[in-house]
């Protein structure tokens, strides 16, 4: 069931609904607790000091709740009510020495200092400016370098705007609870929200609200991709085109390559530069490399197109531009465009039945939007729609943190999954591999958005997975994790 990024006033009349059910805030709390720990145990091993900072509001009711359900693990509460007083225990709690009124360092801390802080200071009902003492509280905990789980929000943000209200704690994790709120997703917020994930299944009711954004959850995604027949073959799923590659560029090819091979079309034909022939061909197995030249008639039984990864040389023939804006304009299958081949492309409108994608990010839409990047992160979901509008209301996944799946109307999707491990040469070259490589399976063609969400959260839970499993993970590696997720419970 799609979750919608709502503001506060739809959280508040989420919550009131709620008690009218019949619901108590008191099981609502408990169920908060559940997965605030839930989430503290996996962040954390067997033995670890856990320090809960408490405030006086439901927020701290919240992370009190989590204490009991901290199974071995060393969890303390730190009641805040007096900021200055618990600014000291919390640097001895911590190991933590005060050098003047406005700096703190390390003085060594003991065996007992936490692992992990659980942020519940302040919720979602902070509006006003933080005054010193809660200033140079929230100082302390960010200085400490110790990780925080922030639970719903970190304390000192805003919730509406993102706007920090004097000082906010630095979390490494933000659990959001039932939803999204707005302001965790401006982009003025990520530094204090650091990965944003949400505990929808906490005791509220079915929330009513929706929006033009929605949060995608891993459940999104059950019986996708359809089980296949049992009588299959190859030609069942599709034949995907890709042209791909280019002098001193000709790694992208590979990847993008690599990256369709694993959404399982049925046939892929690379067709690449002459110069670069012999690297990509020497590196794939099963996908099939031709040299792309102007005549080409391939074209016709592909199910699919990709253009884009690798075609950056300065020196590629001014036809191949050209071909790549007929394919956009006439082709009548999808075709997916990325990189460099999206600077080729012309704005206009397209018949209605066309099925188009670009897959930027914010540097390539704001050249395409002729604007600046901060413009373009600023307003996210507005690039999506301005960006679809100019070139015939085609698919957009805008990609970066939390990378948005739209186009110029209906619902935007943000994906939370990814990490910033990600930001190597060759990712989105392997995104768009695999998107294009789901296209072109006809049964994966009826809806669109799905199918992109779809690619869009592998490709990130892949980087999350190995993240977790060695630190010093390279984009060659990310086609190998692609699709995995369902593995276990799929046939």
């Amino acid at each position: 069931m799609p979750v919608p990024v709502i503001n506060l006033a739809q959280m508040r009349e989420w919550e009131r609904a709620t008690w009218a059910a019949g619901q108590t805030e008191t099981e609502v709390i408990r169920r908060v607790g559940e997965r605030i720990a839930e989430r503290a145990l996996l962040l954390t091993r067997a033995g670890d000091a856990i320090l809960i900072l408490a405030g006086k509001g439901h927020n701290g009711d919240d992370a009190r709740a989590a204490r009991k359900y901290l199974h071995g693990r060393r969890a303390e509460v730190l009641d805040v009510t007096d900021p200055k007083a618990a600014q000291l225990k919390f640097q001895r709690r911590t190991g933590l020495v005060l050098v003047s009124d406005s700096s703190i360092s390390n003085g060594g801390r003991h065996d007992a200092c936490p692992t992990l802080i659980v942020d519940g200071l302040f919720g979602i009902g902070l509006n006003r400016p933080l005054d010193n003492g809660w200033r140079n509280f929230i100082a302390a905990v960010n200085q400490s370098k110790i990780p925080v789980l922030a639970v719903d929000v970190p304390s000192g943000l805003n919730a509406e705007t993102g706007e920090v209200l004097g000082a906010a704690i630095e979390a490494a994790i933000t659990l959001t609870v039932g939803a999204p709120k707005v302001g965790l997703v401006a982009q003025s917020a990520w530094p204090f929200v650091g990965r944003l994930e949400v505990a929808p299944d906490v005791g509220l009711i079915l929330c009513r609200h929706k929006g033009d954004l929605n949060w995608t959850l891993p459940e999104d995604f059950a019986g996708f991709p359809p089980r296949r027949p049992v009588a299959a073959h190859k030609g069942s799923f599709g034949h995907l085109a890709l042209v791909a590659g280019s002098l001193g560029f000709h790694g992208a090819a590979v990847l993008a390559g690599r990256g369709a091979q694993r959404a399982q079309p049925g046939l892929i034909t690379l067709f690449t530069q002459a110069d670069v022939y012999h690297p990509v061909a020497s590196q794939v197995q099963a996908v099939m490399v031709n040299l792309w030249h102007p005549e080409i008639k391939s074209f016709e039984a592909a199910s699919a197109i990709l253009i884009g990864p690798g075609l950056a040389d300065p020196k590629l023939p001014d036809d191949l531009k050209a071909f790549a804006r007929r394919l956009w304009r006439d082709a009548e299958v999808p075709m997916v465009v990325d990189a460099s081949a999206l600077d080729w492309l012309e704005s206009g409108t397209l018949p209605e039945e066309r099925i188009r994608v670009i897959t930027p990010h914010p540097g390539e839409a704001a050249r395409l939007l002729n604007q600046t990047v901060q413009q373009v992160q600023a307003n996210r979901p507005e690039a999506v729609r301005e960006l679809s509008r100019r070139f015939g209301h085609c698919w957009v996944a805008l990609k970066g943190h939390q990378t948005l799946v739209g186009r110029s109307e209906g619902v935007i999707f943000v994906n939370p999954s990814g990490n910033p491990h990600l930001a190597q040469g060759g990712s989105g070259d392997v995104l768009a591999g695999f998107i294009a490589g789901l296209l072109a399976q006809p049964a994966l063609q009826t809806d669109i958005g799905l199918a992109l969400r779809y690619a869009v959260w592998q490709h990130g839970y892949a980087a999350d997975k190995l993240q977790t499993a060695h630190a010093n993970w390279v984009v060659e590696d990310l086609p190998s994790e692609l699709g995995v997720a369902f593995q276990a419970t799929r046939l």
